[in-house]
């Protein structure tokens, strides 16, 4: 059994920057909520939440508990992620953009304390997040190490040297696959099932880019070095093997633009705002049960 004896933080309230003691405040209170009306959870939410001071230190006991096993140390997790955490300002710009987004997004995420204990799409991407910056230390054993645990723990395979921007809402999470060279941009919703692979050809820069403000919808895959465009919306199961371009949308199996290749139709609102699914099943086929 993973030993998960972790030495925790003492109780006084450290220090943060834009915003980021606000939002602590706010998981902290929300967990106290929690407890006053669920005294099942009181030892729970003590352990992740109540003993720590900040919400840098509370992530990484709850990413080193699910994490540690018989030959990873939860300790030596716990004080790993702390550093990574405590040492790159992007790390944490990611933590509290993809904790906002995630609350903003889902309507299923109730509370931010919600999300940071409960959904696995958010925890996977933090590891993602730790990582990646090791990878870029060179510690790329390391990464490959946290890569290969955050699959078998959270069913969530990204590489470490992806580069994904901030703001990112996995929903669901399970399932999805991104490759070494794939690009995601700033503020992109993608649904479990999700696969931004490579051909399976080619080596080097060999995964697809998407821009900023793009919604993936289940199970789709997108293959290749190709370009997704900001605000484009991919449909649910969608084979996309060619650009997409910007503010439009890629539906079927292989893909197709709604409206035709030579004048596609451009949306009117974000996609990651509205997170619509089904607007574009009238405009691409007379789809009937």
């Amino acid at each position: 059994m993973a030993n998960c004896t972790i030495a925790m933080s003492s109780g006084q309230l450290e220090p943060s920057e834009n915003g980021e003691t606000e939002l602590w405040l706010t998981i902290r209170k929300e967990a106290s909520d929690c407890v006053s009306h669920e005294s099942l959870l009181t030892k729970h939410l003590n352990a992740l939440v109540l003993a720590h001071t900040s919400l840098e230190h509370a992530l990484s006991f709850i990413l080193a508990s699910k994490l540690a096993s018989i030959a990873l140390d939860a300790d030596v997790l716990y004080k790993l992620f702390v550093d990574v955490m405590q040492s790159s300002a992007k790390v944490r710009e990611g933590i509290y953009a993809d904790l906002r987004a995630v609350k903003e997004r889902d309507p299923a995420c109730t509370c931010y304390c919600h999300c940071v204990l409960n959904f696995k799409g958010f925890q996977a991407c933090q590891v993602y997040r730790i990582a990646h910056c090791l990878w870029n230390q060179d510690k790329k054993a390391v990464a490959y190490v946290l890569q290969s645990r955050m699959s078998e723990v959270f069913g969530v395979d990204i590489h470490p040297a992806a580069r994904i921007g901030k703001g990112v809402l996995f929903d669901h999470a399970a399932g999805v696959v991104i490759g070494e060279t794939a690009v995601v941009g700033d503020n992109v919703a993608i649904l479990h099932g999700v696969t931004l692979g490579g051909t399976g050809k080619h080596g080097g820069d060999r995964h697809p880019k998407i821009g900023a403000g793009v919604l993936i919808g289940a199970g789709a895959s997108i293959i290749g070095n190709i370009t997704v465009g900001d605000g484009a919306k991919i449909g649910a199961g969608a084979l996309v093997l060619m650009e997409v371009p910007p503010r439009t949308t890629a539906v079927g199996c292989p893909a197709r633009l709604v409206g035709g290749r030579n004048n596609p139709t451009k949306l009117t609102e974000p996609p990651i705002e509205t997170m619509d699914h089904l607007s574009y099943v009238a405009d691409w086929c007379d789809y009937v049960i």
